[in-house]
Formats: structure tokens, sequence, C-alpha cells
């Protein structure tokens, strides 16, 4: 039974890593390169949804193997410094997906007819820098959390 935890475990913890860098260093940057600038905020609001959604649910299926095996561990140190690094890759991409995208969706209609400087366009910048920080921050602790789980493997 252990194997197949360690093994979802694995897999939770590398599709939300893939999905993370795949869109941040590879899709968004084809999409923003391709299309002009509005077009392509419409086709990346478009997979926010369902971004956040899988990086939401890997997440805390890799937070809850890494509690299980933790659980399970004769020596669970490192499980557990996985579990408590993929806990708080959860919280940060809650945050960015449910509190800030649903802020900047509906600023989006608004920055077209506003002029440059206007309030809207400086709160829409504030929230896509925070969110870019916090989509960094659960990729730095989604590899810390996979790094524990790899001293973790080789007790």
């Amino acid at each position: 039974m252990s194997g197949v935890v360690r093994f979802v475990h694995l897999l939770a913890v590398g599709i939300w890593i893939g999905e993370i860098v795949f869109f941040s260093f590879v899709g968004a940057p084809a999409i923003f390169q391709v299309l002009e600038r509005a077009r392509a905020g419409d086709v990346t609001s478009a997979i926010f949804p369902r971004y956040y959604a899988l990086g939401l649910g890997a997440g805390v299926v890799a937070a809850l193997s890494a509690f299980v095996l933790a659980a399970r561990a004769a020596a669970p140190g490192a499980w557990r410094a996985a579990a408590a690094s993929l806990a708080l890759g959860v919280v940060l991409t809650g945050v960015a997906g449910w509190h800030l995208t649903p802020r900047a969706r509906a600023l989006r209609p608004m920055l077209q007819t506003a002029p440059p400087g206007d309030p809207v366009h400086v709160e829409f910048a504030r929230i896509h820098r925070w969110a870019v920080g916090l989509n960094a921050g659960t990729l730095a602790v989604a590899l810390v959390g996979l790094g524990c789980a790899a001293a973790a493997l080789r007790e």
C-alpha cells in the first residue's frame, strides 16, 4: 500500500510542478508573443480556472499523501517537511486562484477603455505582480517538497 501512496504522491507533485513550469515558461510567454496583449489576456484568463483547479487538486493530493507517508514512516521527518511545504503551496495556489484571479478578471473589461496610468491599470498590475509572486512561491515550495520526498525515499 505504501508503494501506491508513494506513486500517487510523486505523480501529484510531478503534475503540479510540470503545470507551473509549462505555463510560466512556455505557454504564457508563447501566447503573449503570438497574440496582441488584450487577446492574449483573454486566452490566459480562460486558462486560469483550470490551471488553478488542477494545481489545487494536485497540491492537495501531494500534501495529503505526504502526511500519510509521514504517519507510516519509521523516520517521518522528511515526509513531514514535504507535507508542510506542499501544504503551504496549496495555500498560495488557493489565494492566487480564488482571491486574486477573480479580482483581475473583474478589472479586465475596464482595461480596454481606461487610459494608461488610470487606477484600474495600477490595480491590475498590482494584482498581477502578486499572482506572479505567489506562482513563483508555489513553484519554490513544491520543489522543496519534491526534494524532501527524494530525501525520505532514500531512507
